[in-house]
């Protein structure tokens, strides 16, 4: 559900923020490289993502939003859209053969994870598990 009173909007957002700062620190990605990457001033940047919680965050404007993509984690820019919305990157160039290719490798060997003469009979195993990741990491690498 998509709240339409702003100040709940705006709340909203704020707390986002507040969790988009706390997830930048946990994996430790610097307010100075999120600021020389997105080209917003670090003191300004620092209004938009305050270190203390309890300072009220500034509400971050649509440029702000425009010149972090990319300069943070999609999952992360996500956390300022509605529930529901994904920023995903989209690939420039896709060669459809090959991912045809990939796709169908990991088809065939879900498929055969799922036999009744695989390693864990008709459930999918820990080792069949990693093996399907590695195929999907490859299409995900494929399609960037």
């Amino acid at each position: 559900m998509i709240p339409n009173d702003e100040s709940t909007i705006v709340e909203v957002i704020r707390d986002r923020q507040r969790a988009i700062r706390r997830e930048l620190d946990r994996r430790l990605i610097s307010m100075k490289v999120v600021s020389q990457d997105s080209k917003i001033g670090y003191s300004t940047l620092l209004t938009y993502f305050p270190a203390d919680e309890a300072k009220t965050s500034a509400q971050i404007p649509g440029s702000a939003v425009f010149a972090l993509a990319g300069a943070i984690p999609d999952d992360l820019m996500s956390l300022l859209l509605p529930t529901g919305f994904l920023v995903v990157r989209a690939p420039e160039e896709v060669d459809h053969d090959e991912m045809a290719d990939l796709v169908s490798d990991y088809l065939q060997a879900k498929h055969a994870a799922h036999r009744a003469d695989s390693p864990g009979g008709v459930k999918i195993v820990a080792e069949e598990d990693a093996l399907l990741d590695e195929k999907i990491a490859k299409i995900q690498s494929a399609g960037r």
